[in-house]
C-alpha cells in the first residue's frame, strides 16, 4: 500500500494508542521469551487510532462478526497446511495479469529459512518466510519478504512483511508498507481455519501502514484452475483503507487465486507442486529453451541469419509443446514474447531482439517449473538476468542494469542454500563486483557487462575476483 512519508513516524505512536499503553513502554518493547503470559485476545486499534489514520469513517464490521479476535496458540507454526493458504506446500507460484495497462508477472517462492518473531511480549513464534517478486512490463517493481505461521486451530496468521519498491532507475525508492508483528502492531489473520459466509477478519490491521478488512462472501465455489476445475474455493471481499472494495478468490492447493481492484487484475497462472507433472521436461520444451538461448547468442554475435533460423526453431518447438494443452496464462506470456522476437530480428535490433529472446527463455522456465524444483529453475533465471545486464549495458541503460542486478540479488536468495559455503562466497563476491560497477561513483557499464558474462554460469564460477 502506498502511503505518505509521514506515516513512518506514526508507527510507534499508533501501536501504543491501539494497545492502550504508555508511549515509553511501547518504545522499550516487550520482555524476553517466557517473561509474560500469553494474551487471550489480539489487541485492536481503538477508535482514536482509526480516526488518527483517517479510517474512522470506514464501514467496519462489528467485533461479533470477527473471527480474528481470540489470540492464537502456536505449537507447530511452520507447518502451514490450511488448504486455502498452504504456504508450506507451495514451493513456487506465478501470477500473470495487468496493472495500469502493463503486463504484470509475479514469482512467489518459499524460502528455506524460518524467522522467530516476538508477536507479543514473551511470545515468540517461528514463521515461514516467503519471497514475493513483482515485475511490471518485465522489470523489477516490488519485492516483499512475508512471514506466516499456522495456529493450532488451522488458521493462518500474517506476522509481517519487508517491502522494497523500485523506481525506474532500478533502485529502491520506498519501503513503505513494511511492518512486523509485535513492533508496529498485532499479528493478523490471513486465512480462517474454516471460513464461513459472513466471517470477517483483518488481513492487515495496522492503521496508517497496512489495513484491510476481509468478509467471506462465498464458499464451496468451483473455479477454473491452470490445469482444470478446482472445487472448494472461497470468495472474499476486501475493504481497503481508502474505502474501496475488491474481490479475492482463494482455492484449495493454491491459496490466493485471483484478485481484481479497479482495472488491476492479478490471476494465478501456475502453482507447484499443485500443478507439477512427474518426469523430465518434454523434448519440445527443452528444444524451445535451447532455441531461445541460441537466438540470444546469434544476436549478440550479429549473426542475423542464424538468429532467424533459431527463432523459427523456437516457434516450431512451442507449437509442438503447446499442442497438448498448457496453462493458459503462461501461454499468453509465451506468445507475447515470441510475437516480439521475429520482428526484432527482422529489424536487426540487437536490444529488442536480445530482450525478446530472454523473455522467451524466461517463459520456458515458467513451464519447466512443472517438472523441476524451483532450486533448479532459479539458477537458470539468474543466468538469464545476467544476460539481460549485457543487453541493457550495450544499450546504455544504466537504470535497466541496476534493476537487473537487483533482480539477480533477490533470485540468488532462492538457491544459495543449495551451494557449498565456498561456492556461495564466490557467487556473492562476483555480485559485489557487479553491484560496485554501477554504483553512483562508478557507472561503468562496460565493467558491468564483463562481470555479468562471468555470472552467466552461476554454479560454475571461477575464483573470487580481486578488488582494488
Amino acid at each position: 500500500m502506498k502511503r505518505s512519508g509521514s506515516s513512518r513516524a506514526l508507527r510507534g505512536v499508533l501501536f501504543a494508542l491501539a494497545l492502550g499503553v504508555p508511549l515509553g513502554a511501547a518504545a522499550c518493547g516487550g520482555g524476553g521469551a517466557g517473561e509474560a503470559p500469553a494474551p487471550s485476545t489480539i489487541p485492536q486499534p481503538s477508535k482514536a487510532t482509526l480516526a488518527a489514520a483517517n479510517l474512522g469513517k470506514l464501514p467496519l464490521a462489528a467485533e461479533s462478526q470477527r473471527v480474528d479476535i481470540t489470540a492464537p496458540t502456536f505449537s507447530n507454526p511452520t507447518e502451514i497446511t490450511n488448504p486455502l493458504f498452504p504456504i508450506s506446500n507451495l514451493h513456487s507460484v506465478i501470477f500473470s495479469g495487468r496493472i495500469e495497462g502493463e503486463p504484470f508477472h509475479t514469482e512467489t517462492t518459499l524460502l528455506p529459512e524460518t524467522r522467530p518473531i516476538e508477536w507479543s511480549p514473551g511470545q515468540v513464534v517461528e514463521a515461514r518466510v516467503s519471497q514475493y517478486f513483482a515485475y511490471v512490463d518485465g522489470r523489477i517493481e516490488e519485492v516483499a519478504i512475508d512471514y506466516y505461521a499456522q495456529a493450532d486451530d488451522g488458521s493462518v496468521w500474517y506476522l509481517g512483511e519487508d517491502v522494497h519498491d523500485y523506481d525506474t532507475g532500478g533502485q529502491i525508492d520506498s519501503t513503505e508498507g513494511s511492518w512486523l508483528a509485535g513492533r508496529e502492531g498485532p499479528p493478523e489473520m490471513i486465512m480462517p481455519a474454516d471460513p464461513q459466509v459472513g466471517d470477517v477478519h483483518r488481513a492487515e490491521n495496522i492503521p496508517a501502514i497496512a489495513f484491510e478488512e476481509v468478509a467471506i462472501k462465498t464458499v464451496d465455489k468451483t473455479v477454473d484452475g491452470p490445469t482444470g476445475p478446482v472445487d472448494g474455493a472461497i470468495v472474499a471481499r476486501e475493504l481497503h483503507d481508502d474505502g474501496t472494495y475488491s474481490d479475492k478468490v482463494f482455492a484449495p492447493g493454491y491459496g490466493e487465486f485471483y484478485s481484481a481492484h479497479g482495472r488491476e487484475v492479478e490471476p494465478l497462472a501456475l502453482a507447484v507442486p499443485t500443478d507439477a507433472i512427474d518426469g523430465s521436461p518434454p523434448p519440445g520444451l527443452k528444444a524451445l529453451s535451447s532455441a531461445a538461448r541460441d537466438v540470444f547468442g546469434a544476436v549478440r554475435a550479429g549473426n542475423w541469419t542464424s538468429a532467424a533460423g533459431s527463432e523459427q526453431r523456437a516457434a516450431r518447438a512451442w507449437a509442438t509443446y503447446s499442442h497438448g494443452g498448457v496453462p493458459a496464462r503462461l501461454a499468453t506470456e509465451m506468445n507475447r514474447a515470441l510475437d516480439a522476437l521475429a520482428p526484432a530480428i527482422d529489424a536487426r535490433d540487437r536490444s529488442q531482439a536480445g530482450d525478446a529472446a530472454i523473455d522467451v527463455a524466461q517463459s520456458a522456465l515458467d513451464f519447466e517449473l512443472r517438472y523441476l524444483p524451483p532450486a533448479e529453475i532459479d539458477p537458470a533465471r539468474f543466468e538469464l538476468w545476467a544476460r539481460q545486464v549485457t543487453v541493457d549495458a550495450a544499450a546504455g541503460d544504466l537504470g535497466g542494469v541496476r534493476g537487473d542486478i537487483a533482480t539477480m540479488e533477490w533470485i540468488r536468495d532462492r538457491f544459495a542454500h543449495t551451494l557449498s559455503a565456498p561456492d556461495r562466497t564466490v557467487l556473492d563476491a562476483h555480485l559485489v563486483v557487479l553491484r560496485d560497477s554501477v554504483a553512483n561513483e562508478n557507472k561503468n557499464l562496460a565493467a558491468a557487462s564483463a562481470e555479468a558474462q562471468q555470472l552467466q554460469h552461476p554454479l560454475d564460477l571461477g575464483p573470487v575476483p580481486l578488488r582494488d
